[in-house]
């Protein structure tokens, strides 16, 4: 390794932007990032493609995975019209 290194004549390689995506910044309560970030690991996945999801949800309900609550309100009108 050399002790200096010349980069007078260096150019900057090029950025390439990932399609579909945006970097933001934004504030979240701490408690929100640890409860995805435990989530996140439990599961597997990224906490941010856990809070990518969520906020999903949040803008188109029908895609939003079955909760229990939807499930036996589900299961009570099938019952009820059998």
């Amino acid at each position: 390794m050399k002790a200096e290194y010349d980069f007078s004549e260096a150019k900057r390689g090029a950025v390439v932007e990932p399609k579909g995506k945006t970097r933001i910044s934004i504030y979240l309560d701490d408690d929100i990032l640890a409860a995805f970030r435990a989530r996140a690991e439990a599961e597997g996945k990224g906490y941010q493609t856990l809070i990518n999801a969520a906020l999903r949800a949040a803008i188109d309900p029908s895609a939003a995975p079955v909760t229990v609550e939807t499930l036996r309100q589900v299961l009570r009108e099938e019952l009820h019209a059998a």
